[in-house]
């Protein structure tokens, strides 16, 4: 059996063009690793992702196994090498979402994939569930068991607490990495007691791990209410977080810190004090216990209970962002210089094209001072979101591989809903702006000549005399930094590249090349793709960690924490214009109180708890666009009937010109029933354990 290091990284592999794999130059001479955090020198290079989820194969799961006559649980834990394993195998819990086929992010209406085109039904895990097809017999990304998809989160639980069991056996191991990866651990086991939570509402808590003689009654227990699965979590959180690192060294990015624990720990208290988790009697007043107990508490809002929930999430976001910022943790904002394509229209467009580029950048600068937390992976993974959305390089740039679609699949792309769901240029939904033209949106219209001063702000963010449609004009500048669009520009395997989605044109359909690679919805995904990263292999890419958490994510919750706690105000509005701030747009307060800009039926908005939600929430949905955070949100207030049961709709994705592609399809039917709000539990787990009761619907 051989021993992996889970701390090995990945700076000394060779790209098979001569550079580091995280650290390709650019064409203009400068290197792709970005920053530090502030004061937090070291902590940023991308060369030091961590391998801690990659799974091991050649150790074997050592812990799912009954250890025979000659080999006890003790020899796995006997010295310090023994025990990186152990670690690594409670790490390897962790979902894959950075995997396109298996992520969750690809459930809500934020996402579409060609995949699904070719098929009765979608060819993508998420996609299939945002179809109804979930079943009882083999749940789709069923983290309880782990089928289909879904890492088995018990299982990982499991070995969590066998290493609470054997750890001290560790000869070799100081007194402090003990309490620190014990501390590690214990956040995990929380972590994925939080995740069942999540998909199922109440579970089954594992404190410990069973002896070989226990009884029927032991082995076979019940879910427990929902509240004590919550606080349960919380507690254990709360043991971890003294022993946990305030500082994660370059070799140990991925693993958890104090910040990602305390981060976490503010996202589990929202989801306690969210309507589905905190009075549900229109959804499961009748699921109950075997004693006829609720197993969702019926407090309704603002009865004491319901205020205390929010006020603890409210201490605990409060406590993250303050820890953060202490480590040296804000937004991100690109301090580097552009690339050589770039260098142009960046002198004639200095502030758009350095807010382009901050956007642009965000989540694929690896371990920049945004990224709490974020999901790490083996960078001989293949099938990753930016594999399924980075468009193919165009064969008639003269530079690397044409006409392959390996890592460059060109397939995974854009609703029209999120794409309608971006701002105007006035932070404003464009159903609300007076100044955007909806009625004639669809209408083709040309950008200006080079020669035309107008076409200043426009240089670097979309093509010069390009025809296209009105609604790709005038957004707000995370709209064309997160998408591909026809008349924009693609940033990607060190070119610029000039969209169109057409048919025979880059990031279109080519059956000459694949005919099941293209944006069939003819809109593409720019936000997980670095501009480096190139086709043809792994090697090739830069890897950067998924986030989990990032900072942003903190300060909207906070918003919306404070806003159902006290309604609208300035404490709220700061909270939220954070973000608004760093994409380029008015403040809350100011544009939604201006006549001039703001459609008579929502002006104000701002001013009422339930508007104030609305922006809070419209604003998560677009800065955290195909993060998985989108149909979290939608599910925890109980709007997954109503959000979530229209077709997805896209561009005509196959068409030659634009006379025939800016028609709008349904492109997938998507079904949402009350029963979805709660995974199912499987068949065979019910007939196994009698005394698990299954979820309503199911």
């Amino acid at each position: 059996m051989r021993i992996v290091n889970i701390f090995m990284g990945i700076a000394g592999q060779a790209r098979n063009d001569g550079h580091s794999a995280t650290g390709q130059a650019r064409n203009d001479g400068h290197s792709a690793t970005g920053q530090a955090r502030n004061g937090k020198s070291g902590l940023h290079r991308a060369a030091a992702i961590l391998l801690l989820t990659a799974t091991l194969v050649s150790c074997g799961k050592f812990l799912d196994i009954v250890p025979d006559n000659t080999i006890t649980l003790e020899d796995y834990f006997t010295n310090k090498e023994m025990a990186y394993n152990a670690l690594s195998n409670v790490y390897a819990g962790l979902p894959q979402d950075q995997q396109i086929h298996g992520t969750e992010w690809m459930m809500g209406d934020d996402w579409l994939g060609q995949r699904d085109a070719t098929k009765n039904h979608s060819g993508v895990i998420g996609s299939q569930i945002m179809e109804g097809l979930q079943t009882t017999s083999s749940p789709m990304l069923g983290f309880w068991e782990g089928s289909n998809y879904a890492t088995p989160l018990y299982r990982r639980i499991r070995q969590a607490n066998t290493f609470f069991d054997y750890i001290h056996l560790a000869k070799d191991l100081t007194d402090k990495e003990r309490k620190q990866w014990t501390a590690q651990v214990k956040f995990l086991k929380a972590y994925y007691h939080f995740l069942l939570i999540q998909h199922y509402g109440p579970i089954v808590i594992v404190d410990k791990n069973l002896p070989n003689n226990s009884t029927s009654d032991q082995l076979f227990v019940s879910r427990s209410k929902v509240d004590d699965c919550f606080n349960y979590v919380i507690d254990l959180i709360d043991e971890a977080i003294p022993d946990l690192d305030d500082e994660i060294m370059d070799d140990e990015l991925g693993m958890v810190s104090m910040a990602a624990a305390k981060a976490i720990k503010a996202r589990i208290l929202l989801f306690r004090a969210s309507p589905l988790f905190n009075g549900p009697t229109d959804l499961f007043g009748d699921f109950r216990d075997h004693d006829g107990q609720p197993f969702f508490p019926m407090d309704a809002e603002g009865s004491d209970a319901w205020t205390q929930k929010w006020k603890d999430a409210e201490t605990a976001v409060n406590h993250a962002i303050e820890y953060c910022l202490g480590e040296g943790f804000d937004l991100y904002e690109y301090e580097d210089q552009p690339y050589k394509f770039d260098m142009d229209d960046w002198k004639a467009n200095t502030a758009n094209m350095q807010l382009l580029y901050t956007l642009r950048m965000l989540i694929v600068d690896p371990w920049n001072k945004e990224c709490i937390w974020g999901r790490t992976y083996s960078p001989g993974d293949a099938g990753t979101i930016q594999d399924a959305s980075n468009i193919r390089l165009p064969r008639t740039f003269t530079n690397g591989i044409q006409e392959t679609t390996a890592n460059s699949w060109n397939w995974a792309g854009a609703t029209y809903q999120v794409m309608a769901r971006y701002y105007t240029k006035n932070g404003l939904p464009i159903e609300v702006d007076k100044t955007f033209d909806t009625n004639n949106m669809y209408r083709s219209i040309a950008t200006p000549d080079t020669s035309d001063v107008a076409y200043t702000p426009l240089r670097g963010i979309m093509q010069p005399n390009y025809t296209t449609i009105k609604m790709y004009f005038d957004r707000e500048m995370r709209f064309y930094a997160n998408l591909g669009i026809t008349g924009g520009y693609w940033r990607g395997h060190q070119y610029r590249i000039d969209t169109e989605f057409y048919g025979g044109t880059p990031g279109g359909y080519e059956p000459s090349v694949s005919t099941g690679d293209f944006e069939w919805s003819g809109i593409g995904v720019q936000k997980f793709v670095h501009p480096e990263s190139k086709s043809g292999s792994w090697l090739r890419q830069v890897h950067f960690p998924y986030p989990i958490i990032r900072m942003a994510d903190l300060y909207l919750m906070k918003a919306e924490i404070l806003n159902q706690l006290y309604g609208p105000g300035q404490n709220v509005y700061d909270e939220i214009n954070k973000v608004r701030t760093r994409a380029g747009i008015p403040n809350v307060e100011v544009v939604w109180a201006n006549p001039a800009l703001v459609n008579s039926l929502y002006l104000n908005y701002h001013t009422t708890k339930d508007g104030m939600r609305e922006i809070i929430m419209r604003e998560r949905a677009i800065e955290l666009a195909f993060e998985g955070s989108r149909y979290w949100d939608v599910v925890r207030y109980k709007r997954g009937t109503t959000e979530f049961n229209s077709p997805a709709t896209g561009w005509s994705g196959t068409a030659y010109g634009s006379l025939n592609f800016f028609r709008l399809e349904v492109k997938q039917r998507r079904k949402f029933l009350e029963r979805n709000y709660l995974w199912p539990i499987s068949l065979n787990e019910l007939n196994t354990n009698a005394n698990l009761i299954q979820s309503p619907g199911w």
